[in-house]
């Protein structure tokens, strides 16, 4: 029992680790989304693997490097997630956070996933 919830847990990681790299290349291209990756790894010792375990210190990096403009690139992750979840999904997420946290929402989604 306890391998399976690991390995749903594997999969839902990957899952956001995916929608999250994939939204960085979509607003950033190849080029600029490196460059965020080895900032967060220089400064945050967080490697891209680990963003959906930490996800608390990928947000704090983020922000720090984008200032205001990582609000938008939040969004659309949490867009992006939220579609590949369902509507449904995204009604009992905005429900169960109360003020606007990019990590908290993500923390609700991998405990969904």
């Amino acid at each position: 029992m306890g391998s399976l919830r690991f390995e749903k847990g594997r999969r839902a990681e990957d899952k956001i680790f995916k929608i999250v790299d994939c939204v960085l290349r979509q607003v950033f291209e190849e080029e600029a989304t490196e460059f965020i990756y080895k900032y967060l790894e220089k400064n945050y010792s967080l490697r891209r693997c680990e963003i959906p375990e930490k996800i608390d210190v990928f947000a704090k990096g983020l922000e720090e490097f984008l200032s205001s403009g990582a609000y938008l690139v939040e969004r659309k992750i949490l867009n992006d997630i939220y579609s590949s979840y369902g509507l449904l999904r995204r009604v009992e997420l905005e429900r169960s956070c109360e003020e606007y946290s990019f990590a908290n929402q993500m923390k609700v989604v991998m405990r969904m996933g």
